[in-house]
């Protein structure tokens, strides 16, 4: 076995596994899980370039992480900070900043918990939803003009199959 095994995205520059008597399918599932992840690496890291330049689009300050707690936002809807910080894997403190600042923007606002009147529920302003609004366009029309030549059934294939890889990964509690 190869010592150097890929650790995570980004890392398609790792040698692909060796395969062994041990590998269930041989080469063809070593090599198909190699190409998976070297795809993967790409797709994220062409995901991260997108998300940077849309989050510009809603400030030039603004951090892709930020960007994504407004889409996350308005998913959800209101929602509180501890529920938010959980369901994106970081701690009470880093949300609680990018927190502040999109407030400071005017996209975010914390309103009491009608249901516990000590908590506190974060929303997005009509600002922070006409922003997303358009900004959330923006990233359809990208999708469209990557995948206008793909026809219907080979979309709603990948749909399915990034849902199937997406739905392993929550199983995991990721």
């Amino acid at each position: 076995m190869s010592t150097a095994a890929p650790t995570g995205p980004g890392d398609e520059g790792a040698p692909a596994p060796e395969s062994g008597a041990d590998t269930p399918a041989g080469d063809s599932l070593d090599e198909a899980i190699h190409a998976v992840e070297h795809q993967m690496s790409l797709l994220w890291r062409r995901g991260r370039a997108v998300s940077l330049r849309l989050s510009r689009q809603v400030h030039p300050d603004m951090d892709p992480s930020a960007y994504g707690l407004l889409s996350i936002l308005r998913r959800q809807g209101p929602i509180r900070l501890t529920e938010l910080a959980a369901l994106i894997g970081v701690g009470k403190p880093t949300v609680s900043r990018q927190i502040t600042f999109l407030m400071g923007l005017g996209l975010v606002s914390k309103d009491a918990d009608p249901l516990d009147g000590r908590a506190q529920l974060l929303q997005l302003t009509p600002e922070g939803e006409a922003t997303m609004a358009r900004v959330q366009d923006a990233r359809r029309e990208i999708f469209r003009q990557r995948l206008g030549e793909w026809d219907t059934t080979e979309l709603g294939a990948l749909a399915a199959n990034l849902g199937k890889l997406n739905s392993l990964y929550e199983r995991d509690g990721l």
